[in-house]
């Protein structure tokens, strides 16, 4: 390994944080802040909105943030990039997602929105449960027009209409595929490596400096991008042809693993 300062860029769900035990390894945590003393920084880069990192911004201590797919870029505190979806795109949003039975969630740097009616989706009624819990869902529905959202996710089922749903978001966003029914919608020109290229600019680091741990298919911009790719052990195929390291599951001490083996502490 090369010496200097390092970023490294961690993936929230499946990666940093156990969706199992709903919790970071104290692995994890003893090993970010083992190489943050080593003189490295460390971001989380993540698909949520900033409105959803509560919970793990408590957990581990960092440098900074890159939410939304790159929509929400936070070194310190200082903000270095931030969209939001225009307030009449989104209402139309709202209404190819309903058109097109899908339902699901609109993202928000201060809150998340749901449809105020009970979904027929389970999956929905689960994430709004989980929201709820953290305190980040909005009293406002889709109904109202008095707020703004960086990025959305929908469920679809057999009676989505995919393709034209698809058809309809034209161009102005990437659609990614979670798999199950789950699909992310992005900002186009947004995503986790954007995010990182922001932090490098502000910061000065090389591209050959940057590590992305990751696991999942809304994490192959960055895999794409970077040099440096920690895979997971559960992890989507697709990521496979741009890992350099493989490493354990979450649960397993993957993160502190990989960052052991890597030289990072």
């Amino acid at each position: 390994m090369s010496k200097g300062r390092k970023a490294l860029f961690f993936d929230i769900d499946g990666t940093l944080f156990s969706e199992i035990n709903r919790n970071v390894p104290d692995s994890a945590k003893e090993a970010i802040l083992k190489a943050r003393k080593n003189g490295h920084l460390a971001f989380i880069n993540t698909g949520r909105a900033y409105s959803l990192v509560g919970p793990v911004r408590r957990m581990v201590d960092v440098d900074g943030y890159c939410c939304g797919c790159g929509t929400r870029v936070v070194a310190g505190e200082k903000v270095l990039f931030s969209t939001t979806i225009p307030r009449k795109k989104g209402m139309e949003i709202k209404k190819i997602i309903t058109d097109h039975k899908f339902d699901g969630v609109l993202e928000g740097t201060e809150s998340c929105y749901f449809r105020k009616e009970i979904s027929w989706m389970p999956q929905v009624e689960r994430m709004k449960d989980q929201m709820r819990e953290n305190g980040v869902i909005s009293p406002y529905g889709w109904d109202e027009d008095c707020y703004d959202f960086d990025k959305f996710c929908v469920f679809g089922d057999e009676n989505s209409d995919m393709k034209g749903f698809s058809k309809a978001l034209g161009e102005d966003f990437e659609i990614i595929d979670r798999g199950g029914g789950f699909y992310e919608c992005v900002p186009a020109g947004h995503s986790k490596a954007t995010g990182i290229e922001r932090v490098m600019k502000h910061y000065g680091i090389e591209l050959e400096d940057v590590y992305v741990f990751g696991d999942s298919t809304n994490d192959l911009s960055m895999f794409q991008f970077a040099k440096n790719c920690v895979l997971m052990g559960h992890h989507s195929v697709e990521l496979e042809p741009y890992a350099t390291f493989f490493t354990k599951n979450v649960e397993d001490d993957g993160v502190a693993y990989a960052m052991k083996e890597l030289g990072l502490v």
